[in-house]
């Protein structure tokens, strides 16, 4: 018999969804542990013993884990499946590459870096706010910001009734209607870069998303993918298998 192991946390070992994720199927009650129906939180299992399934399908534990960077085009939904029948992420990568799921969100208009895994730990080192890991975006903006814009961004603006935690921005290119801007934030606010140039009256015409932690997306095409690195993904806090590890 195996150690006991939260239900959340089986399932995010098992690629189904990151542990956050998790609870919410489980509250929604689609989630089967020996053919009942648990929508409860906290309930353990046996990994290696107990039979169980996620809307009617049975999920395992992942032998390997499998490490994804996509430079996402716009026009495409980041989640495994869409009810309305648009493009996903998940179109743009090969069968072979087993059960992923994005690690956060890139908006439909947004491109750039986005990473997709089945290590449910490595999700949640990324997207926790107390790890407070860094994403630089390259935007396009309206008009030209002066100082005082600028400091605005740099020291926080009012997004949906809330601060924002300092970004830090540069001026990467300007001309007499538009102004290209690094920006680095550290929270995953809901279409936060886009919300944070409106406040300041210059919105945003183009994104696109160019690190994430120690990440680069470099000259990896648009709508492309490579596998991480060991050396990325050990720097990330991602588990290494041993043919990974050869990488």
């Amino acid at each position: 018999m195996a150690e006991p192991m939260r239900l959340q946390k089986f399932l995010a070992l098992c690629g189904i969804t990151s542990r956050r994720a998790a609870e919410e199927i489980i509250s929604s009650g689609r989630v089967t542990v020996n053919d009942a129906v648990v929508s409860t939180l906290g309930i353990k299992i046996d990994p290696e013993q107990d039979a169980v399934t996620v809307d009617g399908k049975p999920v395992f534990l992942q032998t390997q884990h499998v490490y994804i960077m996509l430079n996402k085009p716009r026009g495409y939904i980041t989640t495994v499946h869409d009810e309305q029948g648009r493009p996903t992420v998940m179109d743009l990568l090969p069968a072979e590459l087993g059960r992923i799921y994005p690690i956060g969100r890139l908006d439909y208009d947004t491109e750039g870096l986005l990473l997709l895994t089945n290590d449910g730990d490595f999700t949640q080192r990324l997207t926790h706010p107390s790890h407070e890991v860094s994403k630089t975006y390259l935007a396009k903006v309206r008009g030209v910001p002066d100082d005082r814009a600028l400091k605005q961004l740099r020291t926080g603006v009012l997004v949906d009734g809330r601060k924002t935690h300092p970004a830090q921005v540069l001026v990467k290119h300007k001309n007499e209607t538009s102004t290209v801007l690094a920006i680095t934030i550290h929270e995953g606010r809901n279409r936060q870069v886009r919300k944070m140039c409106n406040a300041i009256g210059h919105p945003v015409v183009f994104l696109r998303r160019i690190a994430e932690g120690s990440l680069r997306l470099g000259d990896l095409p648009v709508g492309s993918f490579r596998h991480l690195t060991a050396d990325e993904v050990r720097t990330l806090g991602g588990k290494l298998h041993a043919d990974h590890k050869k990488n």
